[in-house]
């Protein structure tokens, strides 16, 4: 399962959603439904939250995160097997700025530094979740053809 999840969350955020998201934008696009309306708001929301897990190694960063519980940097980097500590470095920053994971400096001799998920990170399990859960029909969809 560890390795569908890393596949398929590579492919997924291997697309270049800008272009779409921008055209959507740019043309004020609406979905006219008896249910639901696409405004610019929400397309906003998607761009946000599209941008936010994009990338290779964010999805692997979470879920290692999720699984074993507050981790030092070496810690990750050894379970994010092919990461070098520049991207890591980079991918944690962006996730601190987002609020998804919490840094912090322990007070030890060499200094470490540990992660861990926020709340709000956890909400990011029913989206990976629905995506897992959609991957998996469509290659069996695919496949069954």
């Amino acid at each position: 399962m560890n390795y569908i999840f890393k596949v398929l969350i590579t492919k997924l955020f291997e697309i270049n959603y800008t272009f779409t998201i921008d055209y959507l934008l740019e043309s004020d696009y609406k979905m006219k439904s008896k249910k639901s309306n696409l405004h610019k708001e929400d397309i906003l929301a998607l761009k946000d939250a599209l941008e936010l897990l994009s990338g290779k190694w964010k999805f692997c960063i979470l879920h290692n995160l999720s699984n074993y519980g507050t981790l030092r940097f070496k810690d990750l980097q050894e379970k994010s097997l092919g990461i070098t500590p520049k991207v890591l470095s980079k991918s944690l920053q962006e996730l601190e700025e987002n609020l998804l994971i919490t840094r912090t400096v322990n007070n030890t001799k060499p200094v470490t530094v540990s992660y861990a998920l926020t709340p709000h990170a956890k909400e990011t399990e029913a989206v990976v979740n629905a995506l897992i859960g959609f991957g998996l029909k469509h290659r069996k969809k695919i496949k069954g053809k």
